[in-house]
């Protein structure tokens, strides 16, 4: 075509720094392609191939229309444009917008397809335009319906594919690594230059179809991880609220216990029962109501049995009662772990 001429280097060095930075971010020798050294790279070729797609949109340098033969030997590298568009953007690591990426990347390769198919560049078999839906996710899940699982038969035709793939990519490089050095130094002909730019679309063409299939596989992967974690209801707001742990102490029947409890026990502070009960309901633990009955909700059932004993007693035994209140009477005098020396003879 004439409008190769038009191009101008311009158009060339964009192209040319796209595929050296494509070129750096594959074969580089960094650890991570998160690395941020790596993901500059990414962006500046972006960059570059981006101003080099609009300005071949701009000169209007392929038309679907045309014939292979029309298109001017030096012009031919710039189909490989989208192609290197969509290998940058699988390069981007974000992983907030994976899905994103995939769904460009894939739209570049595919744009690529459609524009070799249209040239007569290989006999493939362009992918869809659209990638797979969710409903597609879903036929891949374990209770999916049977009719959307693949069957043996597309499973062999498709590694037999991939097989023959695989080879003509190798093929492919291999030949190009033998004319790279004698295209580069300029000592090749036209149609020398016309079959190496051949060669390096038709090996993109398997790049793209690999792509693809993967892209179309995580696109599945992703959109059911998606679904899964859906957003749970929030938790309800008069849920219990979450109070803090009691301190020990020392529960005694009046004043006068907590007296003599509290003066062996520096450490251990006592309180009567209803002082204890004023306290639990300033915090909102019992109710007002319950006051008369000092039904405590800390009592335990040892505790409740021993008041009710303690309550018979005083009713109907008076020879108890009064061994009860002598008993009260020396505890009431001798704190609690008197006389223990601690098996010290």
């Amino acid at each position: 075509m004439a409008e190769g001429a038009g191009a101008g280097p311009r158009l060339a060095e964009l192209l040319a720094a796209g595929r050296r930075l494509w070129e750096e971010v594959e074969t580089g020798a960094e650890p991570s392609s998160g690395a941020p050294a790596v993901q500059d790279k990414v962006r500046q070729g972006l960059d570059a191939l981006q101003q080099a797609a609009a300005m071949v949109a701009q000169l209007d340098l392929f038309s679907e229309n045309e014939e292979l033969e029309e298109i001017a030997s030096a012009d031919l590298k710039y189909l490989l444009l989208p192609a290197l568009l969509g290998a940058l953007t699988l390069k981007q690591v974000d992983l907030s917008r994976r899905l994103e990426h995939l769904e460009s990347a894939r739209a570049h390769f595919w744009r690529f397809l459609k524009l070799c198919r249209s040239y007569g560049l290989g006999s493939f078999h362009l992918p869809p335009a659209s990638p797979p839906g969710e409903e597609d996710a879903e036929g891949l899940s374990p209770g999916g319906p049977a009719a959307a699982q693949p069957s043996l038969v597309a499973m062999a035709s498709s590694r037999q594919a991939k097989i023959e793939r695989y080879k003509q990519k190798k093929e492919l490089e291999n030949r190009l690594a033998s004319m790279k050095t004698f295209v580069e130094s300029g000592q090749a002909d036209e149609d020398q230059i016309r079959e190496f730019y051949i060669l390096q679309i038709q090996k993109w063409i398997n790049t793209g179809l690999e792509e693809i299939e993967s892209i179309d596989q995580e696109m599945v992967i992703l959109r059911s991880r998606g679904t899964a974690k859906q957003p749970s209801a929030p938790p309800h707001s008069t849920s219990r609220q979450v109070r803090a742990p009691l301190k020990p102490f020392i529960l005694t029947r009046d004043a006068a216990q907590a007296k003599v409890f509290g003066a062996g026990y520096p450490g251990l502070p006592t309180m009567t029962v209803d002082d204890w009960y004023e306290q639990r309901r300033r915090q909102g633990v019992v109710s007002a109501q319950g006051a008369p009955q000092r039904t405590l909700a800390g009592v335990t059932d040892e505790e409740l049995q021993k008041q009710q004993q303690e309550k018979k007693e005083e009713e109907d035994d008076e020879e108890a009662l009064q061994k009860a209140r002598n008993w009260d009477d020396w505890k009431d005098t001798h704190p609690r772990g008197y006389g223990n020396r601690q098996n010290v003879g």
